[in-house]
């Protein structure tokens, strides 16, 4: 295994200027105290780490539906969704992902199709861990189209410490699986919605993968996870 990949991550170049500025102020902080300026260091590194981009392996299969982020699975629980997916007013299943400041920021597509919503929406900043985030919190709202009709919604949410949320996508963009649509700066969460009677692949407390892991699979909606709980 070549080592150097896993240390060199490619960086996103959101992140350059946040690095770039890092960077300057360990720079003033030697001339202040050279305790100060390892420190600087130190966080510069982090802010490159927080916004690495690697390279992931994206299952081909259609109907795949998978994570759209690095992170711990919070909550999965049945709700009504936001109106702003236009996915109706029965109640979905909301699988959660929870990104802390030290996991993968960028956000992929769960599933390939056409974007046919995206809504912004200003709001407070709540931990994104909490279950009223989903309401009150900043967040941007996308809904993706498949080929065969099914929609799958996912929202950006804004976290504790997260200021900034970025949707590189755009109504009536054909996204591909695993592509990247966007990201949140410094700690958030996402919320997808999958179709109705989908079951979830995976549970509460599970480690998930932008662009790998499994959280559910449209050709088989009724399967579900089998699993021994710890």
């Amino acid at each position: 295994m070549n080592m150097l990949k896993i240390v060199a991550v490619p960086m996103h170049r959101e992140g350059r200027k946040f690095v770039a500025i890092f960077a300057a102020i360990s720079v003033v902080l030697s001339f202040i105290w050279m305790p100060l300026f390892w420190l600087g260091v130190g966080a510069t590194i982090w802010c490159y780490y927080f916004f690495r981009d690697p390279v992931r392996i994206v299952p081909q299969q259609p109907g795949l539906v998978l994570s759209p982020a690095d992170g711990i699975i919070s909550l999965i629980e049945d709700v009504d969704p936001p109106v702003d997916l236009g996915l109706g007013t029965e109640p979905l299943t909301r699988v959660s992902v929870f990104m802390n400041v030290f996991n993968c920021h960028i956000n992929r597509a769960p599933i390939a199709g056409t974007v046919t919503h995206v809504v912004y929406r200003h709001g407070k900043f709540l931990n994104a861990s909490l279950d009223k985030a989903s309401e009150h919190n900043e967040r941007n709202s996308i809904t993706i189209e498949t080929a065969q009709g099914q929609r799958i919604g996912v929202v950006q949410i804004a976290g504790l410490v997260a200021r900034r949320i970025l949707c590189f996508v755009h109504e009536s963009d054909r996204l591909e699986v695993g592509h990247r649509f966007g990201l949140i700066r410094f700690g958030s969460r996402l919320d997808v919605y999958l179709p109705k009677g989908v079951s979830p692949l995976v549970a509460v407390g599970q480690t998930a993968v932008a662009g790998e892991t499994i959280l559910a699979d449209l050709n088989d909606p009724e399967r579900k996870r089998i699993g021994i709980p710890e």
